[in-house]
């Protein structure tokens, strides 16, 4: 049995305004999930990109919009919102304070691919 001590977890900058914290991924024994944390800023978030996996998306607390093709919706704390695999999407906070994510993909390790791109960006695989 593997235990994380998500608790001393270090969150590590992405891009301006967004901080994440791996909870589980390739790098620390999963086999089939990376679950993530995420904290924005307000008008910060995600940039159009896609996953060769689903994903699910859920607001812990603040409010996001999201958006998954040409469709756009605003979530509240406690709400999710399930991406399909190879489906553009993105999200910024669309609020006032901190917004709190908390994502699941179907894959231990993190492959996205930001819109226009032709490469893939990975992270959190196995050491």
């Amino acid at each position: 049995m593997m235990i994380s001590e998500v608790r001393t977890a270090v969150p590590e900058h992405w891009r301006d305004g967004v901080e994440t914290r791996m909870l589980v991924s390739a790098e620390n024994g999963a086999t089939a999930l990376c679950i993530f944390e995420q904290w924005v800023a307000p008008g910060a978030g995600a940039p159009t990109h896609r996953h060769p996996v689903e994903e699910v998306l859920t607001v812990r607390a603040g409010e996001a919009e999201i958006w998954l093709e040409d469709e756009r919706v605003t979530l509240s704390a406690g709400q999710s919102v399930i991406v399909p695999a190879d489906r553009n999407h993105g999200f910024r906070n669309s609020g006032s304070g901190t917004l709190h994510l908390h994502a699941v993909l179907a894959s231990p390790v993190f492959e996205a691919v930001p819109d226009g791109a032709t490469g893939v960006t990975r992270r959190w695989q196995a050491r």
